[in-house]
């Protein structure tokens, strides 16, 4: 997202405002957007009455405020002012407590708490609104249009997928993370297993143990202290071990069977690993304690060698050290297996993966208006202007081809979260999109992201890297698309339980016996490893987690039997 996009996901990017950024689609009038400020609104009626909508969304720190060039397009466009509020932290108080006061803002992203608002009736069932008046929504969702139904029981569509149709992934960005610098120090060695992953960091530390400044380097840091310790502590022992992401479970690919994923043998080992690097000191010991800022603020001091985590979650502090011309603290991305036995399985293909919607809610004041203005940023139009922005300004046709300027390109490689605030582009991307791959009429990609533009905004420093392991792209060093079959219920960590049900009570506790007996486990003595994960599945099946594998189970199957038709 991620690639997964991705794309492998937790729920703050189920609530982030900014779901992909640059990564939206379209169909445009021979892929070129005609839009221009003068226009009228998305009906090409008389121009709109301003309106200011409530938006509830994950936090975004390169919000505009409207203020953009794009975020200026659009008020002007369809007179919509946006207001958002942002849920801080896992998001769960504020959206319970909307359920509690019964009170809603017009849209919201509701994540994890969807089925709690369902159930309390304050999600519009958006197929009405739909069918009379979003024509351009429809047609992007196409032939997966009703995977966005509820449930085989009902019809009703509560929430918009943000995930990109037809989506193709060009790069990974996820995987093991190693400076560039560590790679070349080391002559750019073989890193598929966490014993080569291990050897490289260890061999730089013990040669730098500072950096130029004189702060101490560290080994390798986990972004382990908050919500994310699901991104960059326990997801990665399904990639390790050979297993898709489907969130908390480990299911069966042939028979369904679901069980919580730290039940497996394979992935005690990866906890043991880590408890190894803890052990001879290659883990950052503040790993579970350590705030999200804080974390960010490491890695952009140019310590940190290496990090187990996505993309989105690192990139912003990455984002800090290209402003300062710092590419080699800079990191390269691996598909790092616990051994050689295993592949790492990513991009195991899920077909159309409808989550992390947009809801329009039982509030909102005018429910018409506001699915014509998803509606529009659905268009063919609305659709270029969110990933390009607007023509003769943030891209050119040259030859028949958009191009982005190189001091702007420069500037979406390098600063990042400059680039985003000044232009919008990619903070709009909150309504139904095509995803990366897929072409206009023009022959023009409705994204930014394709092989072309991701090796250009590559930097020297993962030019020379991907050069010295025969690559163009990250992807190219995991495993192809085509490796393993397609999870015919898409990915698992898109099925959340009934918010009343005893098995999402026993996930409840689950999660945080987890969050307790994982950290232990890691940084125990290595002698007192097994006792410390013996007691943490004790505590498992103490909380019932077997009735919860039972319910699980089903729920896939139901999931299967409901996309086979």
């Amino acid at each position: 997202m991620k690639r997964k996009m991705r794309m492998a996901l937790s729920l703050m990017s189920a609530l982030a405002f900014v779901f992909v950024t640059a990564c939206s689609g379209s169909n445009t009038d021979g892929g070129k957007s005609t839009a221009t400020p003068e226009t009228t609104n998305a009906t090409n009626e008389q121009p709109a009455e301003p309106m200011t909508i409530r938006f509830a969304t994950g936090n975004n720190p390169n919000w505009d405020d409207m203020q953009s060039d794009i975020g200026k397009f659009i008020k002007e466009k369809t007179g919509i002012t946006i207001k958002p509020e942002f849920i801080i932290d896992d998001g769960d108080e504020m959206l319970s407590l909307m359920v509690a006061t019964d009170e809603y803002p017009d849209l919201v992203v509701p994540g994890s708490a969807t089925n709690k608002m369902v159930d309390a009736g304050a999600l519009l069932d958006l197929r009405p609104l739909i069918e009379e008046h979003a024509p351009n929504i429809k047609k992007v969702y196409g032939e997966y249009y009703n995977r966005l139904r509820w449930s085989k029981d009902d019809d009703a569509i509560y929430t918009l997928s943000l995930t990109g149709v037809d989506h193709t992934y060009f790069d990974s960005g996820s995987g093991f993370q190693l400076q560039h610098q560590v790679l070349e120090a080391a002559g750019y060695p073989e890193i598929k297993t966490v014993k080569d992953y291990e050897a490289a960091i260890k061999a730089y530390l013990e040669k730098n143990p500072t950096t130029a400044d004189g702060q101490p380097n560290i080994g390798l840091s986990l972004n382990g202290g908050e919500w994310q310790i699901l991104i960059s502590v326990t997801n990665p022992a399904f990639y390790a071990t050979g297993a898709p992401d489907d969130g908390e479970f480990f299911i069966n690919q042939e028979t369904y069977e679901a069980i919580m994923h730290y039940q497996r043998p394979e992935e005690r080992e990866y906890f043991r690993w880590l408890n190894h690097m803890n052990d001879i000191g290659l883990l950052d010991p503040e790993s579970f304690i350590q705030k999200y800022d804080q974390y960010k603020a490491k890695i952009a001091s140019g310590r940190v060698l290496g990090l187990i985590d996505q993309q989105w979650d690192y990139g912003q502090a990455e984002n800090a050290l290209k402003a300062e011309g710092k590419f080699g603290s800079t990191y390269a991305r691996f598909p790092v297996t616990l051994n050689e036995t295993y592949q790492d399985h990513s991009f195991q293909g899920t077909g159309y993966l409808p989550a992390l919607g947009i809801a329009i809610t039982k509030d909102a004041q005018d429910p018409v208006r506001l699915i014509k203005f998803l509606d529009y940023l659905a268009s063919d139009e609305g659709q270029v202007l969110l990933n390009w922005g607007i023509e003769g300004k943030h891209y050119n046709m040259v030859d028949g081809k958009r191009v982005i300027p190189d001091e702007l390109l420069e500037q979406k490689t390098n600063d990042n979260n400059t680039f985003v605030k000044t232009t919008g582009i990619g903070n709009y991307n909150i309504s139904a999109r095509y995803g990366d791959g897929v072409k206009d009429q023009s022959g023009n990609y409705y994204t930014t992201t394709f092989p072309e533009q991701i090796q250009a905004a590559y930097s020297e420093e993962d030019k020379k890297t991907l050069k010295a392991y025969g690559a163009t792209t990250y992807k190219d060093l995991w495993p192809s698309d085509d490796s393993f079959p397609e999870r015919k219920y898409g990915a698992a960590w898109t099925l959340p339980f009934e918010a009343t049900s005893e098995a999402n009570v026993i996930k409840q506790k689950a999660d945080d016996i987890m969050k307790k007996r994982i950290p232990e486990a890691i940084l125990a003595k290595p002698e007192d490893f097994d006792k410390v994960y013996d007691q943490f599945l004790k505590d498992l099946e103490d909380a019932g987690v077997a009735k919860m594998n039972e319910e699980f189970t089903k729920m896939v199957k139901d999931r299967v039997e409901l996309w086979s038709k």
